[in-house]
């Protein structure tokens, strides 16, 4: 495919994969140390919040400078960051530890809006408009670090401990020095370059129902998949799974979710954003409801990455409709709206983990799919556009 052979983007997808792979790490390796140290799920949230946090309330200001000085900074540096300082936490261990590896999520802050801008304009200039899909393509990559990050992570956690996890920095930290080896500023696009790529102007003033719907949504499918992502092993952990066994099936749903990334961008360039949206939201309500009926069942290789397709599939629709309603630079609005979901998952997760502990994790999964069936709803009150 000429998008993959892309320099610039294949860089930029392989910078996602890197990235994902330690961000994808969060779960699994929270949930192995509150094992070790005694936290509760409210603790467990609580961690979990602060490194979303850390990156989202960032990533507006940070598209914000890189929409002015470029992205390559961002790109390669993020990825840099994120490998060193998760280095260091490995290295430093207990609550030192989790503090550095917060700091490591500023690396992810940083590099996503860039790299989503990146990613988007390459294919609205260079494959014939085709922007969800190639933004899908893009996500797809970090969705696979996100896929192999937990499935390696429980093996070596298992294996060798939290040190073994210093075999994937390394891997992460050698991406970043190779993303300045590769990306060429002059090749690289300005995040006020949407106007130039022969294609309609990037944004419109949607009404208000329709920014809260929008909203709305974003929130809800954001909660939804943060939910599944930590309390996922949580649940298994409690089932008295070992981490390769919640790793495996950690990745299963993450990978089920790359598939719904690739999915979803293909369908909402042909169909439109909206129905393919709604329906997939609708879809996922389904095996959110059978995790927690089924308990640890040979079922759930099959149900969980079902639940994954179906609630990944709208990740890169929520963004490029985001691209389009925030006026400004393309990376600034890319922060801004991938920001809010991560600030808005987190904020749900830290709910959830109180909740978890008063209802228990069934209760959990089953407000996760009323979650879903919200965001749903919302999705079909969008203005089609």
């Amino acid at each position: 495919m000429t998008l993959l052979r892309d320099r610039l983007f294949s860089t930029v997808a392989l910078s996602h994969f890197a990235v994902d792979t330690l961000n994808g790490q969060r779960s699994v390796l929270f949930v192995y140390l509150a094992v070790l140290m005694g936290l509760s799920n409210t603790q467990l949230g609580l961690y979990s919040t602060l490194y979303i946090l850390v990156a989202a309330l960032l990533q507006p200001l940070l598209g914000y400078i890189a929409d002015r000085t470029g992205s390559r900074w961002a790109i390669a540096g993020g990825t840099l960051w994120i490998g060193v300082f998760y280095t260091l936490g490995i290295l430093a261990e207990g609550v030192l530890g989790l503090a550095l590896i917060v700091v490591a999520s500023l690396g992810s802050g940083a590099f996503h809006p860039a790299g989503t801008m990146q990613a988007t304009l390459v294919g609205r200039s260079s494959y014939a408009g085709r922007e969800t899909t190639s933004s899908s393509y893009f996500f797809l990559f970090g969705q696979a670090g996100l896929f192999f990050g937990p499935l390696a992570g429980g093996f070596l956690l298992q294996s060798q401990g939290p040190q073994g996890l210093l075999w994937l920095t390394a891997f992460v930290i050698l991406v970043g020095i190779l993303g300045f080896m590769r990306l060429d500023p002059a090749r690289m696009y300005h995040g006020h370059e949407a106007e130039n790529t022969g294609q309609p102007e990037k944004s419109y003033r949607p009404g208000v129902y329709t920014w809260v719907a929008f909203i709305l949504l974003a929130t809800c499918q954001s909660w939804v998949f943060q939910n599944m992502v930590l309390f996922l092993p949580k649940f298994l952990s409690d089932l008295g799974q070992t981490p390769q066994v919640y790793g495996v099936l950690s990745s299963t749903f993450v990978a089920g979710a790359a598939v719904g990334l690739l999915l979803g961008g293909i369908l909402a360039d042909r169909f439109g954003k909206r129905r393919v949206a709604a329906g997939m939201l609708t879809l996922a309500v389904v095996p959110l409801l059978l995790i927690p009926m089924v308990g640890f069942s040979p079922w759930l290789y099959v149900i969980v990455p079902l639940a994954g397709v179906f609630t990944g599939s709208i990740h890169s629709i929520v963004v490029v409709l985001a691209q389009r309603y925030i006026p400004g630079g393309m990376a600034m609005a890319s922060g801004l709206i991938l920001g809010f979901m991560f600030a808005s998952g987190a904020l749900g997760v830290l709910l959830s983990g109180y909740l978890a502990d008063i209802w228990g994790l069934v209760n959990i999964f089953r407000m996760t799919a009323g979650l879903a069936l919200v965001a749903a709803v919302m999705a079909l009150t969008l203005e089609p556009s």
